[in-house]
């Protein structure tokens, strides 16, 4: 029993660095994840989504899907994909450490990046289509010349 307790104890420390370090990598205090309800607060402002979703993480069963939602939102925060966040929901003792201990840096807040991306995606794309068609016009007036 006693070796269960050290290796418990040793993860639960881990954990609690790791998550300091993410707290301190996105600019805020790292000691918020000491106190309750504070630390889902702060990580609410790291990934970028509004306050009031504390409520929705007290109904059962909605809980579970902005958990996930969250842990996704704080994976692209620090630019990882959506494979991070299936490690960090079966292996946060590994990939928690990771993102906090690791070489991750934070980008901003994924909610806000989401849609400058689809902006800048819709942008870059009609901008691609112009050229693409200035080149042909050029082309075909070449030709006739």
């Amino acid at each position: 029993m006693g070796i269960y307790f050290v290796l418990w104890l040793a993860i639960f420390v881990l954990m609690f660095v790791s998550y300091w370090k993410i707290f301190t990598k996105a600019g805020k205090p790292g000691w918020a994840i000491i106190i309750p309800i504070y630390n889902i607060i702060v990580l609410l402002e790291i990934v970028g989504k509004p306050l009031w979703w504390i409520i929705l993480f007290l109904i059962p069963g909605v809980n579970i899907v902005f958990f996930i939602w969250t842990i996704n939102m704080l994976s692209k925060s620090f630019g990882k994909n959506e494979g991070f966040t299936v490690g960090i929901i079966f292996l946060s003792f590994i990939f928690i450490p990771i993102l906090g201990l690791g070489d991750a840096k934070y980008l901003g807040q994924a909610g806000a990046k989401a849609a400058a991306a689809t902006t800048t995606t819709t942008t870059t794309t009609t901008e691609t289509e112009i050229k693409t068609e200035v080149e042909t016009e050029n082309k075909e007036v070449n030709k006739d010349v």
